[in-house]
């Protein structure tokens, strides 16, 4: 399959016009966060342009919900654990019910409920998708103390996306991004579990939407190289894997059907 090219210039109609109102969603998809979830909602109210800061509580066993709400977010609940995917998918839906008829659609901006006080260090994010120049604006992110990867499961997910969309991304892994209302419905629905990000950029960059990688100073809690963090990483690794399988499939059904039609006309 012939890489598609990434555009590294502004996408006609995002632009300047109306960039003075267009204002910012934060949405933190968060299970049993209790601990850091204040100080992440807190600090994410401080980014510039940001009037609205959503917990998505997806099944949580700990007081999460109230913990957030009493910082100061909007707080919707799954009764039960859905997933990452369904938590993202089910805040932008609300975020939607909560625009403003005749205003610009809220940015989205979605950050991990574990960042603490480095989530205002999102707020690079938010620049190149509201000045037009991005779609998407991925974060990359410092290494985190205690991480125990070696890099497997990352490495797979880049050689994946550039196969596919002709782009080599540092950190493809990066749940940290903010992106426009039309490139998150482009995207949807969205992979499951632990492939979503590498899902959802393998699906804008085939359908022309332009994405960046901005570096924030973030922390968040890292995965170790005990056997929970080995565990963890096996899951990354299938889901990962099962995103982009079932995005080859689609590609090739395409191809198929493309040079059937070519065949027809000819």
């Amino acid at each position: 399959m012939n890489a598609l090219p990434v555009a590294k210039t502004a996408r006609p109609g995002n632009a300047q016009a109306g960039r003075n109102v267009q204002r910012v969603a934060v949405i933190i998809p968060a299970k049993d966060e209790a601990e850091r979830i204040a100080a992440t909602v807190r600090s994410a109210r401080a980014i510039p342009h940001v009037d609205l800061v959503l917990v998505v509580d997806d099944g949580s066993e700990d007081n999460t919900q109230d913990v957030a709400r009493g910082a100061g977010a909007v707080v919707v609940r799954h009764s039960h654990n859905r997933g990452k995917a369904a938590a993202m998918e089910t805040g932008a839906a609300v975020v939607a019910m909560r625009d403003a008829e005749g205003r610009p659609p809220r940015l989205l901006l979605f950050i991990d409920g574990d960042l603490g006080d480095t989530a205002v260090n999102t707020a690079p994010l938010v620049r190149p998708v509201r000045e037009g120049v991005a779609d998407v604006a991925i974060a990359l992110l410092p290494k985190q103390p205690g991480a125990g990867g070696r890099g497997i499961v990352v490495g797979a997910a880049r050689r994946a996306i550039e196969s596919m969309t002709g782009w080599s991304p540092t950190q493809p892994l990066s749940g940290m991004r903010c992106l426009t209302r039309e490139a998150f419905e482009a995207a949807t629905p969205l992979a499951r579990g632990w492939g979503v990000e590498t899902g959802m950029t393998i699906d804008l960059l085939r359908r022309g939407y332009v994405a960046v990688e901005v570096p924030c100073d973030l922390r968040h809690r890292a995965s170790a190289n005990d056997l929970q963090g080995q565990m963890h990483r096996a899951a990354q690794y299938r889901d990962v894997m099962f995103a982009v399988g079932a995005r080859r499939a689609r590609a090739a059904v395409t191809g198929v059907r493309q040079a059937g039609q070519q065949v027809v006309r000819s």
